[in-house]
């Protein structure tokens, strides 16, 4: 008698990525070791805007995750509990840093659980390291001429360096 095939854990893991950071990296990289698929979902909102277009957010992280072993990368719109039923997850994965992120992460858990029960909404704390970096303070950085290179990886400096302003 064969053995069923066992079921996958599948988990995803959204955010605009704008810009990807370490924390986001760091957040990946433990995801994936949790679960057997890690789909890293590039939101697109419309009435938000982007520095980096969807395209632009994609290829950095496929760039910056291509040796992580069971981790995809999508662009989506819409509610991402639709997206989640579509790929068969049953988690959605986030990160918290600060009690701030707490009161938004938990009332947007809460909703998701509402329209979704099936879902579940696990939550990983980010290292003390990362605690404060965040793609809009990253932004704020550069833009204003600091060095943000130990924040965000390689790719995402020298991407931020293409349509920094110049100087002077």
């Amino acid at each position: 008698m064969t053995k069923p095939a066992p079921h996958r854990r599948i988990a995803v893991y959204a955010g605009s990525f704008d810009p990807l950071t370490s924390g986001h990296l760091q957040l990946i990289e433990r995801g994936a070791r949790l679960y057997d698929r890690l789909i890293l979902a590039v939101g697109s909102n419309p009435n938000k805007r982007y520095l980096f277009s969807t395209e632009q957010r994609v290829g950095m992280l496929e760039s910056e995750t291509r040796g992580i072993p069971g981790v995809e990368v999508l662009a989506f719109e819409g509610l991402l509990i639709d997206l989640c039923r579509r790929l068969e997850a049953r988690v959605i994965l986030r990160g918290l840093r600060a009690s701030t992120d707490f009161d938004f992460e938990f009332n947007i858990g809460l909703a998701n659980r509402d329209m979704a029960p099936e879902i579940e909404t696990i939550f990983l704390l980010a290292d003390p390291q990362h605690i404060f970096i965040s793609s809009s303070l990253v932004k704020e950085i550069a833009f204003n001429g600091g060095d943000v290179s130990r924040y965000v990886p390689a790719s995402v400096l020298d991407a931020l360096d293409a349509i920094k302003p110049a100087s002077g």
